[in-house]
């Protein structure tokens, strides 16, 4: 029980204050997000790997994924059994950097999927379109993963999008009365999340700090 963290609370003038830590938790601020080979960031036609935009990032919705119900119907009775998983869609919202790296990244990105220039899907890859800039559009499925830090700041627990790719995206609201930075926000659609724990032997190779 929680309870018994706390019966030996007590305050000693020689040593301070005594009290267990066995339930710290995870801040919901400390955290960063990856997200790879993003086309045009810092600059570049085509991104480098292991991109941490945790300066632009502000907000991550809640991830997770919820199993159907299979109804077996007996007589006046029902019984469940699992059924699919339906992975939920996760909304990540950005700050609008005035360097313009982080908006020209995620359009392109978002143009992987759907290329409002050309009206067509998976980019507009002819000859020098764009000038190399969706080089890499046909991977428009990217590992999206998201580090919980410690109190140190030290990674412990990450979760694992994969197959995550844009499904929207929106330019927050342009508002003279708010006193607010302009936002970017997208819905990622992904196929499935995985949560690893600090030590973990099943972490995949492809979500290691390099």
């Amino acid at each position: 029980m929680a309870l018994e963290y706390f019966l030996d609370r007590s305050i000693d003038t020689s040593i301070g204050h005594e009290l267990h830590h066995s339930l710290e938790s995870f801040r919901a601020y400390a955290w960063e997000i990856e997200i790879p080979d993003l086309p045009g960031l810092y600059g570049q036609l085509v991104g480098t790997p292991k991109d941490r935009l945790t300066l632009a990032c502000k907000q991550v919705s809640q991830i997770g994924f919820t199993v159907d119900d299979i109804e077996a119907h007996r007589v006046n009775e029902k019984f469940f059994y699992p059924g699919k998983p339906s992975p939920d869609e996760v909304t990540v919202t950005f700050d609008s950097l005035i360097k313009g790296d982080i908006a020209r990244a995620l359009f392109t990105w978002m143009r992987t999927v759907y290329d409002p220039v050309y009206g067509i899907h998976y980019g507009g890859i002819t000859g020098g379109v764009a000038q190399g800039l969706l080089e890499d559009a046909f991977a428009f499925k990217r590992t999206v993963t998201l580090w919980q830090l410690d109190a140190h700041r030290n990674p412990r627990m990450h979760v694992v999008l994969y197959g995550a790719y844009p499904k929207s995206w929106k330019l927050a609201e342009f508002n003279y009365s708010t006193n607010d930075f302009h936002t970017i926000e997208m819905t990622l659609r992904y196929d499935f999340a995985v949560q690893f724990t600090d030590g973990d032997p099943a972490v995949p190779a492809g979500a290691l700090v390099s």
